[in-house]
């Protein structure tokens, strides 16, 4: 099953890397090695996870505040958005896959 990050869900994962970049040496891999355990989890039970509305669901990360929400199109898992959990929910509902 291939993976593909929509443009803005690519940027949030670039922007939550470089935060946590600076605050503390690892950390940023640190959260790169917990989005990897997560895709990978996903790709092998895609259906597995919360589902948010008929067609997205939520993954989330196990050390760090975040989720990965996504859906299944055929042969593909479409990242819509890296979302903190902690901040406004469904921001992402209006970003088209």
């Amino acid at each position: 099953m291939n993976i593909r990050f929509l443009p803005l869900a690519r940027q949030e994962l670039d922007d939550a890397f470089d935060w946590f970049q600076q605050q503390a040496d690892g950390l940023d891999f640190d959260f790169l090695d917990e989005v990897d355990k997560v895709v990978r989890r996903i790709r092998l039970f895609p259906e597995s996870c919360a589902l948010l509305t008929d067609d997205v669901r939520r993954a989330q990360l196990n050390r760090f505040p975040y989720g990965l929400i996504y859906g299944l199109e055929p042969g593909a898992l479409v990242v819509v958005a890296v979302a903190h959990l902690h901040r406004e929910p469904y921001y992402w509902m209006d970003r088209e896959r």
